[in-house]
């Protein structure tokens, strides 16, 4: 896996946002044991909190000490650095294996195999991202621009999947037909910033070329952003199947 969020993990742990309640419900319905649960690829631990009060234990591994470093705690969530397609974990472990917004960067073959290990009979696996966000006509139109013209050539290839919802990404499983998502928040201008500036192709944009390319998109948007703190709307996508073991 690319490690592209480790030199920004402070930031990450920020200003990443966080995931609806209906999202949680939906993929706990399908889940038959509430013994243990893998958040891979945690970064800053944000989806291993919101499944501690569901669960005895949360285990969450991410490719990134630094990420991991940064990320929140909780009683029953214990982290440790591990890449998503080799752990040291026993067979028929998980009752539940979640991603959010990072399988696109994994080796597909490799992750599930592990997963079929690793997870109890019958256990779920929950994968999910989201997609560009939206604020109003005007201001889209001027992050569009940036999102294709700007920073569009520094996107990883991977991005293709998160763009295509995770379509076209194999899914060797029992697959649970998903209701459409999205989850919204009130952002300042400063918060967005924020935001962007996360993005791994700002990242590479910014180490390639010395200088940062939000700052001249937030000075775009800022004649133009009305409201202190408008509604940041994301489109959310889910794949969610039953893992049939060996």
């Amino acid at each position: 896996m690319k490690d592209l969020f480790s030199k920004q993990a402070s930031a990450y742990a920020a200003f990443r946002p966080t995931y609806p309640k209906e999202l949680y419900d939906f993929i706990l319905n399908y889940v038959n044991g509430r013994e243990i649960v893998w958040d891979c690829a945690t970064g800053n631990g944000q989806v291993a909190r919101d499944l501690a009060p569901y669960f005895q234990k949360v285990i969450a591994t991410d490719s990134s000490a630094q990420q991991i470093e940064n990320a929140v705690t909780a009683q029953n969530i214990e982290y440790s650095v591990s890449p998503a397609e080799k752990t040291s974990f026993p067979d028929s472990t998980f009752d539940l294996i979640t991603v959010g917004q990072a399988i696109h960067w994994f080796n597909f073959s490799e992750f599930y195999k592990e997963v079929i290990r690793v997870a109890k009979p019958e256990a779920i696996l929950a994968v999910w991202g989201y997609g560009l966000l939206k604020i109003n006509p005007m201001i889209d139109k001027v992050i569009s621009d940036f999102y294709v013209n700007i920073i569009g050539p520094y996107w990883d290839a991977e991005r293709k999947l998160v763009d295509n919802h995770y379509s076209t990404i194999p899914f060797p499983f029992r697959e649970i037909q998903t209701p459409e998502f999205s989850f919204s928040f009130e952002w300042s201008l400063e918060e967005l910033e924020g935001y962007l500036t996360t993005w791994s192709s700002v990242q590479k944009y910014i180490s390639k070329k010395e200088v940062n390319p939000v700052i001249p998109l937030i000075a775009k948007i800022k004649p133009i952003w009305v409201e202190e703190k408008p509604a940041i709307n994301f489109p959310l996508f889910l794949r969610c199947g039953r893992i049939k073991n060996r």
